[in-house]
C-alpha cells in the first residue's frame, strides 16, 4: 500500500508457513475451528491503552484500522478503500468504505478521529500514544495538562523546563493558562465527513500507512465509548468491527471468538471459531497439544524444541525482536553506568542461546536486532551498526564494579530481578542469577508476577531489574529506537539524556534514507554508551502448530492474523 519509494524501507512483515494461496476448504465435514494457547492474561482489550503481544494478538481478531497487513507483507486497504498522499507526504485524505461495528452502527472516520485523540489524550494515559506523535499537534496534546474540560502547554521556567508543583505526595505538572490546545483545532486528524478521513503529518513518516494497522490507531466506537468508560470491561458493551467477535471471557482461562457476520470482508473468513487459552506453564501446553486440546502454541518448553521441529510439530519463524533486561535508574546503585555495564558483560550470552534456549536465538551484543534494512538496498541495520561490547566478557566486567566501589562485589547491596509468570522467563532468570553470584560476587532475589501486574510495575518503576522483551511495532530501528525518549510510556528505566532524545526528534523529521539511518545510528550508540537496559538475545519464534491448520501467517512482528486461516 505504501508507495515504491516507502516500500523500500519496510522489510517483510509476515511469514507464510504454508505457502500461498488461500485455497477454499474440501466439502468434507471439517469444523473451522481453532484452539490457540495465548499465553498469558491480557491486561486489557482496549486498543488504546493495549501493551504487549498477548493484547495485540486479541485485537487484531476484533478490529480492523484503515489498514491491516496482508500476506503478502504488504500494508492492504481495510476500512480505508482508498487514500490520496500530497505531494510533500505529510497529508493523507482516507476514503471509508460502508463497514458497521457488531452493534449494527456504521463504522465512521467520526469514530477515528474520537479513537485517535482519545489514545492521545492526557487523562487516559496511554503507553502506546507515542506512535501518534507522527501526528500533527499528537505530541502537544499528549504532554498537555487538563483543567476543567480544556487543554494547556505545561508551563516552563527560564531555561526551558517543565515546572510542576507538589500535591500530596505527587508531582503535578503546572499548565500555562495562555496556551491553551484544543484538540479540535490543534491535532491534525479531522473527519471531513462520515466517509472521508483527513491526517496531516508533523512531517513525512515512511511506514504510516504501516501504522494505521496497529492496534492502537484501530477505531473504537464513539457513541458507545464516549458514554461508557468501562465499554471494554464488559461483553455486552464491546463493540468491535474485525473479522471476529468476542463471546466469552473467563478471566485466566480462555476467550472465545466467533467469527462476525457483520465484518466487511467476512466472506474470506472461513473459521467458525477461535479459543483462546491462557497456559503461562508450557509443559501443560505442551500435553494439552500433543492430546489434540490444543491447535498452535508459542510457548514451548526448550527442552522439547529439539524433538518437535525433527516431528514437523515445531517450526522456527523469524521474529523482530530483542530480550532485554531493564534498569531502574533512579536507585541506587543501577544509577551508576559503570555498575550497569558491569552486570550487562557478565553475562554468557552464547551459553544462554545454546544451551538453554535452543530455538537458532543469537546473542544480542547491541539493542536493534538483525533482520531491518538499513539504507543501502540490500544492507541490515545491525550489521551496518555492529557490536557494542563483548559476550561473558568478565574481566572487564570485575573491573568496573571495582571501580563502582564494590570490588569482588563487597558491599553490593542484594536486589531484586522481576519477570513474568513464563517457565522459559524463570530459567532464564535463574542463569543470569548464578551467572552474577559467580563472575561478579553479588546477589539478587527473583520475582514473578503475572504480565498485566508485571507491567504495571516496570511502568511505575516498582522494580530493581526487570526481564522484558520488545517486539517490533513496524519493521524500521526507529520502533526500537524511539521508546527510550523521555518520558516515553514504554521506558521502563527512569532513563533521561537530551542528546537521545533529540537525535529522536531529528530522525522523525528526516526524509534522506542514509541521512535518517546516520541518526538512528548514533542514537543507538548514546543507547549502548549509557546502557539504561541489558540487550539479553535476539529472538526467533518457534511455534507449534497442528498439520491441519492451513493457510497460516505470523509476523515478523509476532502477530497473527487469523482472518484468512483455514482447517483442512
Amino acid at each position: 500500500m505504501r508507495k515504491a519509494l516507502s516500500l523500500v524501507l519496510v522489510a517483510v512483515f509476515l511469514v507464510s508457513l504454508f505457502g500461498g494461496l488461500s485455497v477454499v476448504p474440501s466439502a468434507k465435514a471439517v469444523a473451522q475451528e481453532v484452539t490457540y494457547n495465548l499465553g498469558a492474561e491480557p491486561a486489557t482489550i482496549d486498543p488504546a491503552i493495549m501493551n504487549g503481544i498477548p493484547e495485540a494478538n486479541v485485537i487484531l481478531q476484533l478490529f480492523d484500522g484503515l489498514t491491516r497487513i496482508d500476506n503478502k507483507n504488504l500494508p492492504e486497504a481495510a476500512i480505508a478503500k482508498s487514500w490520496t498522499i500530497s505531494k510533500d507526504r505529510k497529508t493523507y485524505l482516507f476514503t471509508l468504505r460502508d463497514t458497521y461495528w457488531t452493534n449494527g452502527m456504521p463504522v465512521t472516520a467520526y469514530d477515528f478521529e474520537y479513537a485517535w485523540k482519545r489514545a492521545l489524550s492526557p487523562e487516559l494515559a496511554s503507553e502506546y500514544a507515542y506512535q501518534l506523535y507522527y501526528i500533527y499537534g499528537g505530541e502537544a496534546f499528549n504532554m498537555s495538562v487538563k483543567v476543567g474540560s480544556k487543554y494547556y502547554v505545561q508551563a516552563v521556567d527560564a531555561k526551558g523546563n517543565p515546572l510542576t508543583k507538589k500535591v500530596g505526595d505527587k508531582d503535578v505538572p503546572v499548565p500555562n493558562m495562555a496556551k491553551e490546545i484544543d484538540p479540535s483545532k490543534n491535532v491534525g486528524v479531522k473527519a471531513l465527513n462520515a466517509k472521508t478521513l483527513k491526517v496531516y503529518l508533523q512531517s513525512p513518516t515512511v511506514y504510516f500507512l504501516n501504522l494505521t494497522a496497529f492496534p492502537t490507531l484501530m477505531p473504537v466506537c464513539k457513541a458507545v465509548v464516549s458514554a461508557n468508560s468501562k465499554w471494554a470491561n464488559d461483553l455486552k458493551t464491546f463493540v468491535t468491527n474485525g473479522p471476529f467477535k468476542l463471546t466469552e471471557w473467563s478471566h485466566n482461562d480462555k476467550m472465545t471468538f466467533v467469527k462476525n457476520p457483520k465484518y466487511w470482508d467476512e466472506g474470506k473468513v472461513q473459521l467458525t471459531k477461535l479459543t483462546f487459552y491462557m497456559i503461562a506453564e508450557n509443559g501443560t501446553a505442551l500435553s494439552m497439544y500433543q492430546s489434540g486440546q490444543l491447535d498452535a502454541d508459542a510457548n514451548i518448553p526448550v527442552s522439547e524444541l529439539p524433538k518437535l521441529i525433527a516431528s514437523g510439530d515445531a517450526k522456527i519463524l523469524p521474529y523482530l525482536s530483542t530480550c532485554y533486561f531493564p534498569f531502574n535508574v533512579t536507585k541506587k546503585p543501577f544509577n551508576d553506568v559503570r555498575v550497569r555495564k558491569a552486570l550487562l558483560l557478565a553475562i554468557d550470552r552464547k551459553g544462554i542461546t545454546q544451551s538453554i534456549l535452543k530455538g537458532g536465538q543469537t546473542p544480542a551484543l547491541a539493542y536493534v536486532p538483525n533482520g531491518i534494512a538499513d539504507a543501502t538496498p540490500g544492507s541490515d541495520f545491525r550489521t551496518v551498526g555492529g557490536s557494542y561490547y563483548k559476550d561473558n566478557d568478565i574481566a572487564t566486567a570485575k573491573a568496573l564494579l571495582a571501580q563502582a566501589g564494590y570490588p569482588n562485589g563487597k558491599g553490593f547491596p542484594t536486589f531484586s530481578m522481576l519477570y513474568e509468570t513464563s517457565t522459559t522467563a524463570k530459567t532464564l532468570c535463574e542463569a543470569i542469577q548464578q551467572m552474577w553470584k559467580q563472575n561478579l560476587g553479588i546477589t539478587c532475589t527473583i520475582r514473578n508476577e503475572e504480565w498485566g501486574v508485571g507491567l504495571d510495575d516496570l511502568a511505575h518503576l516498582n522494580f530493581d531489574v526487570g526481564h522484558m522483551w520488545w517486539v517490533a511495532d513496524y519493521a524500521d530501528p526507529n520502533t526500537f529506537l524511539d521508546m527510550f525518549v523521555t518520558n516515553c510510556g514504554n521506558n521502563f528505566t527512569g532513563w533521561s539524556n537530551k542528546s537521545y532524545d533529540a537525535l529522536i526528534t531529528k530522525e522523525k523529521a528526516t526524509i534522506n534514507p542514509t541521512a535518517r539511518m546516520a541518526i538512528l545510528h548514533a542514537a543507538e550508540k548514546v543507547l549502548m554508551t549509557e546502557m539504561p537496559i541489558i540487550p539479553i538475545y535476539y529472538f526467533t519464534n518457534p511455534i507449534l502448530l497442528s498439520k491441519h491448520i492451513k493457510n497460516f501467517y505470523e509476523s515478523t512482528l509476532g502477530l497473527i492474523d487469523w482472518k484468512n486461516t483455514y482447517m483442512g
